[in-house]
């Protein structure tokens, strides 16, 4: 079997215990809320009002109810990540001690929606801001004493970044001795290659 994506802390033995207690019936519905909602950070799956009629359903506490959101949520988000298939995902989850029909569920929910919700990630701004200019100077700087004759060049890069929220875009400056400027200059091309590698 694969590595195992879900790991057995105690928060997910005792979302697991709550899960199985759930109403098989009710279960994909909530599955499928969850998944539908998983790749908006932002903003909760459920309102308030959803919440407690959620917390009647299932008969749970509003922290149990909360424990067992998060959880589908963190399992999702693990399927996502790990690009699970339906069968790893459901002997994931029974080997976490999960019901075979709740098992099952995630299974079924996942091959219905996972590949949507993949691509819903991978669309997703992952920081809410987004680089829109890059500008650049030079500046020298000469020593300031007489015996030194030594001069200093630095570039100063200018990158407008906006957020997803505003259009206004903000400037924010950074200044780089010729040392620096290699160093950063690398770890960019690191980043490219592991953004080629992926691609």
């Amino acid at each position: 079997m694969a590595a195992p994506v879900v790991p057995e802390s105690d928060s997910i033995r005792r979302a697991v215990s709550l899960l199985n207690a759930v109403d098989p019936g009710r279960f994909p519905r909530l599955l499928s809320r969850l998944l539908q909602k998983l790749h908006l950070k932002a903003e909760s799956s459920f309102s308030e009002e959803e919440e407690e009629k959620l917390q009647i359903a299932f008969s749970l506490e509003k922290q149990d109810l909360h424990l067992v959101l998060e959880t589908i949520s963190f399992i999702l988000e693990q399927a996502v990540y790990h690009n699970l298939k339906p069968a790893s995902l459901q002997q994931q989850l029974q080997s976490i001690h999960l019901d075979q029909d709740k098992a099952e569920a995630f299974a079924s929910a996942w091959a219905a929606s996972g590949q949507d919700a993949i691509e819903k990630f991978r669309q997703r701004v992952l920081t809410p801001q987004k680089l829109e200019t890059i500008g650049w100077q030079l500046n020298l700087q000469m020593a300031e004493s007489m015996q030194a004759k030594l001069k200093s060049p630095r570039a100063v890069i200018e990158l407008g970044v906006s957020n997803e929220d505003s259009k206004n875009l903000n400037k924010v400056f950074v200044e780089f001795s010729h040392q620096e400027l290699f160093e950063f200059y690398n770890k960019l091309e690191t980043i490219q290659a592991q953004l080629d590698s992926l691609t």
